[in-house]
């Protein structure tokens, strides 16, 4: 099943992360695709608020860490942002799949190829020409 959606204001994009985090499971990926800037850390940080049902909470990006880890009461929620990765190998280092029970958020998924064929969701974003909110496609 494939939709799409756009997205004129960071609202939106709040919105449509609680609603995506409603249809999670433990178990599932969710693959974020985009250029820079295209809003990939801000859908991740509002699922991650939702699953955590605490809109204020601190959700840094996991640029440098790599892999942020949350306790909701879904289940455990990692974050993680391959961005940095030099070689698909070092994603196995990270044990991203090593949490049978985890939703997993993946920013960059392409730089992990098992990672993103592991998907159960991927969500595209674009910014359009004239610059002006995001578009998404969202797969399961």
């Amino acid at each position: 099943m494939s939709e799409q959606r756009f997205l004129p204001a960071p609202e939106d994009t709040d919105r449509l992360g609680a609603e995506l985090a409603t249809t999670l499971t433990p178990g599932d990926i969710v693959a974020l695709n985009g250029d820079l800037g295209a809003g990939k850390s801000a859908l991740a940080r509002a699922i991650i608020r939702s699953l955590a049902t605490d809109p204020a909470l601190d959700v840094p990006s996991p640029s440098f860490a790599l892999v942020q880890p949350y306790d909701t009461p879904r289940g455990p929620v990692l974050h993680a942002d391959l961005y940095r990765l030099a070689d698909a190998s070092e994603a196995d280092e990270l044990g991203l799949l090593d949490t049978p029970d985890a939703i997993i958020l993946v920013e960059w998924p392409s730089r992990a190829p098992a990672i993103a064929e592991a998907a159960t969701v991927t969500v595209t974003l674009d910014i359009p020409e004239d610059g002006v909110g995001r578009t998404v496609r969202i797969e399961r």
